[in-house]
């Protein structure tokens, strides 16, 4: 875990079409995604928040997120509502983050793990032989 973990409050910078009296209420709309951010550290994360032609009928929001050492993360939304549409982002991100992070560390996803091969016992499958005095083949 990181000494200095990132949160939305230390990452998040507000571009086009908000300004700094948006910050609060949009820190507490992304609030949950401070679990997902708080294993990356706030020094090499950023979060970058912007919105095009805000309220109008083709208002356009997009969420960039930079970690050090990955790929950037951006996702967008076109909802009307602008609360549906962080909403929408900030989710979307938080899925993304999850996957990225599931391809990046298989050995901690039990799916990402390879089976043993055909023939090869499980190590719980060689305890419960070794109490037994069986081998695989006697199974």
């Amino acid at each position: 875990m990181s000494t200095n973990p990132a949160t939305v409050a230390k990452c998040l910078r507000l571009n086009a079409g908000f300004s700094q009296a948006d910050r609060n209420w949009i820190v507490e709309q992304f609030a949950t995604l401070d679990a997902r951010l708080a294993t990356f550290d706030a020094d090499a994360t950023d979060l970058e928040l912007s919105i095009k032609d805000r309220e109008a009928k083709g208002q356009r929001v997009t969420l960039e997120c930079r970690i050090a050492g990955w790929e950037k993360i951006v996702t967008t939304s076109s909802e009307q509502d602008l609360r549906a549409a962080l909403n929408d982002v900030r989710d979307d991100l938080r899925r993304k983050i999850n996957d990225a992070k599931t391809r990046q560390e298989p050995r901690n996803n039990k799916h990402l793990r390879v089976a043993p091969p055909p023939g090869q016992d499980t190590p719980a499958e060689a305890e419960e032989l070794a109490g037994t005095g069986a081998t695989t083949d006697d199974r």
